[in-house]
């Protein structure tokens, strides 16, 4: 039994390395420990563990200040010296070993540099580039691109735009867009100017 935990630790430790945004991997790590090999015998490991995941969730939900990465670092600590076994400092050790990488403080400024967590980007659209075709608007199953499709010898129309409110950010509009005018940028960022 014990050997199948390790071997889980494992596979989840693969699994969260196929997500780009370290964030993200050390998140993954965390909630599927929860869900699996965590025990909960020890204090510092169970509490840690939870009190971990509501911060980096903060940090992927763009609601996090800096003292949420110096407490996860905290309890990561605390965890490896005190959990009672080897999968609390192995989940420790994720942890700390991704947590000195500038994403963590990216996303204390709302900055995902891997376009991973969803709060931190948003989609709009290079009115440049875009031709007002009306591709992004009838797959769009949000309603959240406004505007009207270019009809031939007419004039006054609005560029199209994305409502923020309504976008889901599925990623749709993006791959059927022909000018690639439909781009993904930073929350932050008020518009693409130079692009």
């Amino acid at each position: 039994m014990t050997e199948q935990k390790e071997k889980k630790l494992e596979d989840i430790k693969k699994e969260a390395e196929q997500k780009k945004c370290t964030v993200q991997k050390a998140l993954y790590f965390i909630e599927e420990f929860l869900a699996g090999p965590m025990c909960g015998k020890c204090f510092p490991c169970s509490c840690g563990s939870y009190e971990a995941r509501i911060r980096l969730k903060r940090l992927v939900g763009g609601s996090a200040a800096n003292d949420d990465i110096v407490s996860i670092r905290r309890i990561a600590s605390n965890m490896i010296e005190a959990s009672m076994c080897k999968k609390g400092k192995d989940t420790a050790k994720f942890i700390l070993d991704h947590i000195d990488s500038k994403e963590f403080s990216e996303h204390v400024s709302g900055i995902c540099s891997s376009s991973e967590c969803m709060e931190h980007i948003k989609y709009i659209i290079v009115p440049e580039k875009c031709t007002m075709c009306g591709i992004c608007l009838e797959v769009c199953k949000d309603d959240a691109i406004i505007g009207e499709k270019k009809k031939t010898y007419l004039s006054g129309y609005h560029p199209f735009e994305i409502a923020q409110k309504r976008c889901t950010k599925c990623g749709d509009c993006i791959k059927v867009c022909p000018t690639e005018a439909i781009i993904l940028v930073d929350a932050k960022v008020k518009e693409a100017v130079g692009v």
